[in-house]
This record gives structure tokens, C-alpha cells and sequence, in this order.
């Protein structure tokens, strides 16, 4: 039986009819080759995660050599040396304004778990019991963590959700919330965040849940400004910052974690999960020493967080992308991209908007650029005619009318061509 109809046979309808019509048997740096060995370029790179390519030697070294000393032993149990190796490495690499390493970890094996787990831990520091987060943002696909998801396609069919959750604006330029055009709306909608408080909770918000780039809401980029209002804002109602890096971390968007594109902002808890180990599943939610200690023994535990495999692929992926200087690449190699997008933007009457950091770009695709109706049927098609000419791409947004490039962070400048040549020659052929 072949792949596919295993997946239709066995899957629930929920995977198998919204997988791609290709199987994949291998894959090796940017490059995923199929079963009848067909090569691709990958530029989704498994949804942000594959940062340092697939099957890195170096990180796959590390998760051979710790499978032949301990494969599980449970380490909320014992201690496992490598487990406390990553968590030092993170904290050395947690961004606080003095990068002082004086932060705590703990190990899941998931976005959502690392949400779930960060929420847990803020209420429990302050005593609160509320939580504000974005309209369009997406947080994971636990009841928790839909319920503070703001997009409808991702809740449907689901509620009720957990009552004490209230929505600032999503900073969505394109399609701005309040109607307002940046910069001369003075970054109304992180202004707004006084607002949410004040009129849709009872003044006892525990956090304040954002992603530095809205990776399923669409790329939505907010101004530079943003985050750093908004933190500031937050804290001032004196809820913490929990900023959600499962899909902006570890260079995605051009430094290590996408919250460093701002200025002066106080992280209080951070949550990673994807690129974090190169596709072993592993997911963490990192917090300054002050609030980390809230949480007392047994309050909070997972039985496979916490890996050592993956904790050693974590290790050795956050060495790769240091020496390789893949951050780097990806300001790069991004900001080619980006650049080449526009210029098709400006010939396309399909392109709306094209938007990003680093090697995380989005570009809208609309029925008409006057009214900005979405073309959620044209991102499709474009999805299905890059993979016809070689190229993986994403597609995604509250509309589902974005495509989304997403390469591993190795990716190289005759590769960005490769990519960009079939763009544009997907999108002239659009109609």
C-alpha cells in the first residue's frame, strides 16, 4: 500500500486530507526528495522548524552519540546531565537587557505544551488570573491555548473556551484593525492595549501573550516600535511579558530570537519549540529567576519533556547556528528575497502586501489591490505550481491567502534564485 492511501486509510481525515500529494523518503540540508525520488527545494522548511537544514551531520552526531548512552529515564525524575547543559546554554542566550543568564527552563515537547506551562507559571508568580493576547495570533491547539488564540478557523467547532481571555488589535498594517495607516497612526494599535484592559477585564491580567512576527496569522509584521510600546504598556498594568518564539526563534528572523528586534523590552517568560532542535520534538518555556520559582516541586511536570535525545540535538543545532553564523545568513539571504518579492508586488495584480524579518516572509495574495479581497484560492494554486516546479512553500494566514517562505536558514544565494525565478514565474502565470 502505498503512502498515500495509508494516510487516507488510517489518518485521521483531519491529516491525511490536508496533506501535500507528495511522499517524502529523505531529506539532506535545503533538499527533500520523494519516493520516487524527486527533488525538492524546501522553503517551509517543515514550518520553521529545520533551521539549520535537514539531517545536519553535526546534530544528528550528537543524537546518535546520546541514544547510545539514555534514551528516557524520565528527567522530571533525575537528573540527566544534558538536560541541565541546555538549559544553561539557554539561559546564556535568553534576551534580557543584560543577558545575564539569570533565567530557569522547563523542557516540553511542544509549542503548545511551552504556552500552556508559561501561562501556568505567570499566574501562579503574580496571583492574577487573566491573560491578554492578539487578535489573529495562534498560540497552539490545546484548549488552553486556542483560548487565547485569535483566529476562528483554528477554534471552530470547539467551544467553549476558557472564560478570563481578552484581545488587543493585531498589528496588521494591511488590513489595520482601527483603520489607520503607519506611522502617522502612532502604533495605535499597541496604544489600544490600555483599552483592553480597561474595558475588557477586571484588572487582574497575569500576561500578556504576544509572537514578535504572527506566523499563522499570516507573517503579520508589526512596526519596529511595537512590541516595545506594547511591553511597556503591559507591564505598566503590571502583567508579564510572555513572548511566544516557537516560530520566530533560533534566526529565523535574523537575530536569535525575533523578540531582539526591539528595543528595551523585558522579557519575563519566553516559549520555544520548532527550530529549537532541528526537528526533534522538543518545546521549553524559559523564565527570569524572579518568577521562575513560583513554580514549587510537583506543581508542573511532563513525562517526556525533557528528552535526552532532543535535548542533545537542541545543543549541538544552537552551536551549529552560532558557528555557521545562520542568523546571519538569514538577515542575507532574507533581505534578497524580500527585496525580489517586492519587485514582483509591484508587477502582480495579485500581490497585496509582502512582508517579513529574516527568512520569514509572507506575501498576501488579493482578487483586487483596491479592495484587498483575499485570494485564498491563488495561494493554493500558487503552492500547487511551485511544488510542480521543484519548490516547497507554505501557505497560510486568517484568510488562508498568504505564501509563505520559510527556508532553512543555510539556504544559499543560487538557491534564493532557483526559488524566486519559479515565483515569479508561478505568480506571472496566475490568472
Amino acid at each position: 500500500m502505498s503512502a498515500q492511501a495509508n494516510s487516507a486509510r488510517y489518518l485521521l481525515p483531519v491529516v491525511a486530507q490536508g496533506l501535500e500529494p507528495i511522499a517524502i523518503a529523505s531529506a539532506s540540508g535545503r533538499t527533500v526528495t520523494d519516493v520516487d525520488g524527486k527533488n525538492y527545494l524546501d522553503c517551509f522548511a517543515g514550518i520553521s522548524v529545520v533551521n539549520a537544514g535537514h539531517n545536519h551531520p553535526r546534530i544528528l552526531a550528537a543524537a546518535r552519540a546520546q541514544m547510545d548512552r539514555l534514551v528516557h529515564c524520565a528527567s522530571c525524575v533525575y537528573h540527566v546531565p544534558v538536560v541541565g547543559e541546555l538549559a544553561q546554554k539557554i539561559a546564556g542566550i535568553f534576551p534580557t537587557p543584560t543577558n545575564g543568564g539569570d533565567a530557569k527552563s522547563f523542557f516540553s515537547n511542544s509549542g503548545a505544551e511551552a504556552n500552556e506551562g508559561a501561562m501556568r507559571l505567570a499566574k501562579q508568580h503574580t496571583g492574577r488570573r487573566e491573560i491578554v493576547a492578539l487578535a489573529y495570533g495562534f498560540h497552539g491547539r490545546t484548549i488552553g491555548t486556542l483560548s487565547i488564540t485569535g483566529n476562528m478557523a483554528r477554534k471552530k467547532n470547539n467551544g467553549p473556551y476558557l472564560p478570563g481571555v481578552a484581545f488587543g488589535p493585531a498589528p496588521y498594517c494591511y488590513r489595520c484593525p482601527l483603520g489607520l495607516a503607519y506611522p502617522s497612526c502612532g502604533v495605535a494599535c499597541a496604544q489600544d492595549l490600555h483599552n483592553v484592559v480597561r474595558a475588557q477585564t477586571s484588572g487582574d491580567v497575569a500576561a500578556f501573550v504576544v509572537e514578535p512576527i504572527l506566523g499563522e496569522g499570516g507573517i503579520v509584521t508589526p512596526p519596529a516600535e511595537y512590541l516595545s510600546i506594547a511591553a511597556s504598556i503591559m507591564h505598566e498594568h503590571g502583567a508579564l511579558l510572555i513572548v511566544d518564539e516557537v516560530q520566530t526563534g533560533f534566526g529565523r528572523t535574523g537575530k536569535m530570537f525575533g523578540v531582539e528586534h526591539s528595543a528595551n523590552v523585558r522579557v519575563d517568560i519566553m516559549t520555544m519549540a520548532k527550530g529549537i532542535a532541528a526537528g526533534f520534538p522538543l518545546g521549553a518555556f524559559t523564565a527570569r529567576d524572579e518568577i521562575a520559582g513560583a513554580l514549587k516541586p510537583g506543581d508542573h511536570l511532563s513525562t517526556f519533556g525533557g528528552n535526552p535525545i532532543a535535548c542533545a540535538a537542541a545543543l549541538a543545532n544552537i552551536a551549529v547556528i552560532e558557528e555557521e553564523r545562520l542568523a546571519e545568513n538569514a538577515t542575507l539571504r532574507g533581505a534578497d528575497l524580500l527585496a525580489r518579492c517586492k519587485a514582483v508586488q509591484e508587477k502582480s495584480p495579485f500581490i497585496g502586501d509582502v512582508r517579513g524579518r529574516g527568512l520569514m516572509i509572507g506575501l498576501e495574495l488579493v482578487r483586487d489591490k483596491k479592495t484587498k479581497e483575499p485570494a485564498p484560492a491563488e495561494a493554493k494554486a500558487v503552492r500547487a505550481a511551485m511544488r510542480e516546479r521543484g519548490i516547497l512553500v507554505g501557505v497560510g494566514g486568517i484568510f488562508g491567502n498568504v505564501v509563505r517562505l520559510q527556508p532553512p536558514l543555510s539556504i544559499t544565494t543560487a538557491e534564493c534564485d532557483q526559488a524566486m525565478t519559479a515565483l515569479e514565474q508561478t505568480i506571472r502565470n496566475l490568472h
